[in-house]
């Protein structure tokens, strides 16, 4: 009966799912006005909103209008209720269970708004750092509250670091514009400071020099040409210099994750425009960029889900993107779907594929 309720509650939920995706990304309420077809504006009735059997038993097309209805409709329904009845198989009733549930279906509903629009609101990327992060600390589920927020802070911090060299890249070395107060250069001298001093005192010059650009209104950072070729010959030099290569790796990547996070934050809390990056961005002069930043908040909110094997969802999830890229010859292809695949494959399976691999290597 457990996978059953499981079922039926994630076809519900996946109906749900519909409304926020739909809605989420406009700014509309997810609550208000109730359900209504998109081509006629007709309010529908209870008969018409059973996940996945109305769409069936209407073969497809509204009651009132006979408009087509999305296949998508159904679709997100029976993802959902398959992904709660895959959680039914691992877990017994209980809050573990449930949190499950929310996890995955803040997946669910990111990955179809990045589908869509190719943005990842801020509301859920953090609704679902906060949520792993609340439930490690108060049920130690499903990680430890220490090895979530590591997690967290170094997922964030290596697509960071990922993105700022792709983005380093892709600009042919030329330095993009500071943001104001802060941004990726913070991030990026975070990254720095924390290699050769460590994630605590990187961290706090980073978030020293976003104070004194708030105060001044201008960037007080450290250009990129200088930062970024400097950071791996920082990892390189290390055990040279009596440290070691993994406890510079480690607080590289807290650092850059800690300033990441935060300055996301900030800027989702700002009620204005983001500085100088709306003002590029209305005259069509943003620089090119290799993945955004909701990636980024993504990989660091599965981080606090998974620990390290968040590193095995960005593996798995830039594997899967480069497949479809390669076969659709696709340039720009939304990401955010595949880290939540190498998510809920790393959530379920990270602990056997790592064994597996750990034992192909002998190890």
């Amino acid at each position: 009966m457990w996978p059953l309720f499981a079922l039926l509650l994630g076809l519900a939920v996946g109906s749900f799912l519909n409304v926020v995706i739909h809605r989420l990304p406009k700014g509309e309420s997810i609550v208000f006005p109730p359900s209504r077809c998109p081509a006629c504006g007709h309010r529908l009735a209870p008969k018409d909103l059973v996940p996945v059997f109305s769409y069936l038993a209407l073969r497809g097309r509204c009651r009132y209008c006979h408009s087509p209805i999305s296949p998508r409709y159904p679709l997100v329904e029976a993802l959902t209720g398959l992904l709660f009845a895959l959680v039914a198989l691992f877990y017994p009733p209980s809050p573990q269970a449930f949190l499950t549930f929310a996890f995955l279906a803040f997946l669910v509903a990111l990955s179809f708004i990045d589908l869509d629009t190719l943005e990842l609101p801020d509301s859920l990327t953090y609704g679902l750092l906060f949520l792993g992060l609340a439930s490690a600390y108060l049920l130690s589920f499903p990680r430890p509250f220490p090895e979530a927020l590591d997690g967290a802070l170094i997922s964030a911090g290596v697509l960071g670091l990922v993105a700022g060299y792709g983005g380093f890249f892709l600009r042919r070395f030329r330095e993009a514009r500071a943001e104001v107060p802060v941004g990726p250069h913070q991030v990026h001298m975070a990254a720095l400071f924390g290699a050769l001093l460590g994630a605590g005192v990187g961290m706090a010059l980073a978030f020293l020099t976003w104070a004194l650009s708030g105060r001044t209104g201008r960037p007080v950072v450290l250009p990129d040409r200088i930062t970024l070729p400097l950071l791996p010959l920082a990892w390189i030099l290390a055990p040279y210099l009596g440290a070691e290569l993994l406890s510079t790796l480690k607080g590289s990547f807290l650092a850059a994750g800690g300033l990441a996070l935060a300055g996301g934050l900030y800027w989702a809390l700002r009620t204005e425009p983001q500085g100088e990056v709306a003002v590029k961005a209305e005259a069509g002069e943003t620089d090119p960029v290799a993945m955004g930043y909701g990636d980024v908040k993504l990989l660091g909110a599965l981080g606090a889900w998974l620990g390290i094997y968040s590193l095995l969802a960005l593996f798995l999830g830039v594997f899967a993107g480069a497949l479809v890229g390669l076969a659709f010859r696709q340039r720009q292809i939304p990401f955010g779907p595949y880290l939540a695949l190498g998510g809920v494959v790393a959530f379920f399976f990270g602990e056997t594929l790592w064994r597996a691999y750990m034992a192909w290597l002998g190890l």
